[in-house]
């Protein structure tokens, strides 16, 4: 058994900045993850990539033989890979073993976790190679400034959940840089009935059923647990792992060490 996280999340939310910590801190407690780069535009890393789709298509050729804009392009690659996913993929997962733990950091194009099914195929063929995924989805709390934004993260994180139906994780990038975290502390663990009420101030009162619609869909999925993610603590990437350990499952087969004891001889 396998076991792997999907870190997606829109474009600048940190993916790649979680994927390089988490490196560190696995380094630091001595396990071992192996970091796979599946965004085709990428160019620099934090991280020593164990596997890269760059060596199957680089959105740069893509773009360059046959024309198309950076989004089109990016689209165009990743359908490329899942048309290789029974070859290309295949032989990469081949070089790992059973227990390892495989972490993909993901491009940053909303549509590929919420529309198109590339990500879901690509999800579906890890699973049939014995792989336990979790999606870890990264929200820049630099975003949540108020309930309306607040609001829109929430139904894009449950676009993703519901697309790609795995355990999912939600997390608040980038704690160590928000400017006033008291706020954002507020709507870590919030009360619907606060939330719903804060909405109705802000939009017209036409939108009265809507709001009320969307705090209910929000709270029937228990969309608004999000993780903070502090970087500068140890402890905050230690509790975040841990919740995403649980979700698949990882250690729960590891054999229990019992240390043995001689039996002092009776006088």
């Amino acid at each position: 058994m396998g076991y792997a996280q999907l870190v997606i999340g829109p474009a600048g939310s940190g993916k790649s900045t979680y994927c390089s910590s988490l490196h560190e801190h696995c380094t630091a407690i001595g396990r071992s993850i192996n970091i796979v780069n599946l965004d085709p535009a990428a160019e620099h890393f934090d991280y020593p990539v164990a596997m890269d789709i760059r060596e199957l298509v680089s959105l740069e050729d893509v773009m360059e033989e046959l024309g198309l804009g950076p989004n089109g392009g990016l689209l165009y690659c990743m359908e490329h890979l899942e048309d290789n996913l029974d070859e290309w993929l295949t032989e990469e997962l081949d070089n790992y073993t059973d227990d390892d733990y495989l972490v993909f950091d993901c491009p940053g194009q909303i549509e590929l976790f919420s529309h198109v099914p590339v990500l879901r195929n690509f999800v579906e063929h890890l699973q049939r190679k014995n792989f336990k995924v979790c999606v870890v989805y990264l929200l820049d709390s630099q975003f949540i400034t108020d309930v309306t934004k607040f609001i829109s993260g929430c139904m894009a994180s449950l676009s993703a959940m519901i697309q790609l139906e795995l355990p999912h994780v939600n997390i608040l990038s980038k704690m160590d840089l928000a400017p006033r975290k008291k706020d954002i502390e507020n709507f870590l663990y919030p009360e619907p009935q606060v939330l719903l009420s804060e909405l109705n101030q802000r939009m017209a009162p036409q939108f009265a059923k809507l709001n009320k619609s969307l705090i209910e869909l929000v709270d029937d999925y228990s969309m608004v647990s999000f993780l903070p993610l502090d970087l500068r603590k140890s402890s905050s990437m230690s509790y975040v792992l841990a919740q995403i350990d649980t979700c698949i499952q990882f250690g729960e087969d590891a054999d229990v060490k019992v240390k043995e004891f001689d039996q002092e001889e009776d006088d």
